[in-house]
């Protein structure tokens, strides 16, 4: 179950990504334009986070601002 938790993140933000145009190498190159060296990160290193369900929070919400999104919380009718 856990598993598809995972893939479900992970397919959420990279189908956000592929609709607003971008490329995750595009996204990452963006972010790192603001990082210093040491907290720079990879393509590879972002693929893996969303492949293990491992993003922050705030890694998402700065791939969501450079992809021209935001992320707004909806409450759920009970």
């Amino acid at each position: 179950m856990e598993t598809n938790r995972h893939n479900d993140i992970r397919n959420e933000v990279k189908a956000y990504i592929a609709l607003s145009g971008w490329t995750l190498t595009d996204v990452v190159k963006k972010i790192n334009e603001t990082r210093p060296e040491k907290d720079k990160t990879t393509t590879q290193n972002i693929s893996n986070k969303l492949a293990r369900g491992t993003i922050k929070y705030s890694e998402v919400l700065e791939i969501a601002k450079i992809i021209g999104y935001r992320i707004i919380w909806v409450p759920v009718d009970k």
